[in-house]
């Protein structure tokens, strides 16, 4: 294919119309984002929804392309994420009081930070983390089937349509008319949130996920939770809150440790290559494959460093945080966006504020930061974190449907930017109408996230824990083994961990079930039905958050 060839093909997929619709639905989606992360503590993925919504509108216009639609629906989504790294920090600086010392310039510039690094650390880690590895990334692959569905319809579309529309009414009666409880199966266990989550999309993230990675994902939830905690405590070695703060650090030392053993083995090896945007053995052109990509041209290449060089000198002048301060923030952040897109890729979940947490703990190791700086450094990692992890998501559902890189990442690049800018808009708003005392837990607006970054502003809970942490992290990457799952499992709740545990425990019957029978493509069957059951929720989830929106602005 020729060079002007190349670039027609990925323009004609940003096409006008969809920048146009991918903008105005990348306000209300960023603008429910910011008001759903702080109202309910949770951030629904909205890929499934803006990629049904995209399409739909995109035919009312002709268009039937499914790439254009993606490509749309990406604009459309980009500032979700953004706007979850800012309610997920921001909000703990009026918790502790603070709420005279920053203002919105400050919060425009933490957002802008995080989304240019975001940017710029997926542009260099997409071929790597996408084209040359095997991780499942559960939501663009759901984005990806769905897109695909409504397009082959027959058993295939009502399969997947048929198992989004039961899971989207179970998210209605769960979340909408408050019929079932959220959590089930609780069991009164001190320190350890026993418990089932009612929640249909955790239950297919586990079977999308499957076999061993799951399997590492709860050994770790065992080792924190009933080694640890349980154990611990009832062997006299600590008490609980003492227990609850060593497996919070350990958590977050391993899944350090596994973003640390990926640079020191799979990207500094290669960076020189990735740098130049050279060719893999094999690949082609861009527009000949999914996983084709052509060599970034030197103007690119100027670009993503000009952003580099802006997000430092942003973070350094416009947050007063100093050169060091600046050049440790981006290296880290190089190091969490990695880390997030892992995460994504095995799980589907992206602990933002984990992240950001882990950087802020670092600059307050060796700087004299004060704690606002130290929000603001949370906030522009988690940004970064949160944006990578939905556009190494987005960059999957191209590769299976062969959606051009380039345009995928401009489609990004415009949507978080724009959401960079609502998204303050929207907590500026929030504040102003409500004041400072809204924001924590028991007011009107929980921010769950913020106030445990609030809390871990006074320091790491357990030193030893975060160090053994870091250094099983490289070792457990180092030698092969999934060392981000397995922090994953020590950090989160129990019951998210056991639900995924359980979806997989679902797929291992299904696959057997299937292959006593002779059913043939058994797997692609679960997929699609799997992705449904994720797509459902996820749909009703941004629905029910719109409604928020609407209902606590009239309200």
């Amino acid at each position: 294919m020729s060079k002007s060839g190349s670039r027609a093909s990925w323009r004609g997929q940003l096409s006008p119309v969809g920048i146009v619709i991918g903008c105005v639905g990348c306000v209300i989606i960023t603008a429910s984002s910011v008001y759903t992360a702080l109202k309910m503590g949770a951030l629904p993925w909205p890929t499934i929804f803006t990629s049904i919504v995209a399409l739909f509108l995109l035919r009312a216009f002709g268009r039937r392309s499914l790439n254009e639609a993606n490509v749309t629906q990406i604009v459309m989504s980009a500032g979700s994420m953004v706007a979850g790294g800012l309610a997920f920090t921001i909000p703990g600086i009026w918790m502790l009081g603070l709420a005279d010392e920053v203002g919105w310039v400050e919060m425009l510039v933490v957002a802008l930070s995080g989304t240019l690094l975001g940017l710029v650390c997926t542009a260099a880690i997409r071929r790597r983390f996408v084209d040359e590895s095997d991780l499942e990334y559960p939501i663009g692959t759901a984005a990806a089937e769905t897109l695909m569905a409504t397009k082959t319809g027959g058993v295939t579309g009502r399969r997947l349509f048929g198992s989004m529309g039961l899971a989207g009414l179970w998210c209605v009666a769960r979340d909408a008319l408050g019929w079932m409880p959220a959590l089930v199966a609780q069991l009164p266990i001190p320190g350890v949130s026993f418990a089932i989550y009612n929640s249909p999309q955790m239950l297919s993230v586990g079977f999308l996920v499957g076999g061993f990675a799951v399997a590492f994902w709860f050994l770790g939830a065992l080792v924190g939770n009933f080694g640890i905690i349980t154990g611990g405590s009832a062997a006299g070695l600590w008490d609980v809150a003492t227990a609850q703060g060593i497996v919070s650090s350990l958590g977050m030392g391993i899944m350090m440790g596994s973003g640390v053993g990926v640079v020191l083995k799979d990207i500094l090896p290669h960076a020189a290559r990735m740098l130049r945007g050279r060719r893999t053995p094999g690949e082609k052109d861009e527009g000949a494959g999914a996983a084709a990509t052509s060599g970034w041209s030197r103007l690119e290449r100027g670009t993503l460093a000009l952003m580099v060089a802006a997000a430092a000198l942003l973070v350094c002048i416009g947050l007063g945080l100093g050169p060091v301060v600046a050049v440790v923030v981006v290296l880290l952040a190089f190091v969490t966006t990695i880390m997030s897109a892992q995460s994504v890729g095995q799980t589907g979940i992206d602990p933002m504020e984990i992240f950001g947490l882990i950087v802020l703990l670092a600059v307050a190791a060796f700087s004299n930061a004060s704690q606002v700086q130290l929000f603001y450094v949370a906030g522009v990692v988690a940004v970064a974190c949160g944006l990578a992890g939905d556009v190494m998501s987005d960059f999957k559902t191209g590769a299976i449907i062969g959606t051009s890189p380039r345009a995928m990442w401009v489609g990004q690049a415009i949507g978080a930017l724009l959401g960079t800018v609502v998204a303050v808009a929207v907590l500026v708003t929030l504040f102003s109408a409500y004041g400072p005392g809204a924001f924590g837990s028991g007011q009107m607006f929980v921010s769950a996230q913020a106030s445990v970054v609030a809390t871990m502003v006074s320091g790491i809970p357990s030193v030893p824990g975060f160090v053994i942490g870091l250094l099983g992290g490289i070792v457990l990457y180092w030698a092969g083994l999934p060392a981000m799952m397995f922090g994953l499992g020590v950090y989160l709740p129990f019951y998210m961990s056991l639900t995924a545990a359980l979806g997989a425990g679902v797929r291992w019957v299904y696959e057997r079930v299937c292959a006593a029978r002779g059913v043939e493509d058994s797997e692609e069957k679960g997929v699609v039905v799997a992705s449904g059951v994720l797509g459902g929720e996820s749909i009703v989830g941004v629905v029910i958050a719109l409604a928020s929106v609407v209902g606590g602005l009239t309200g």
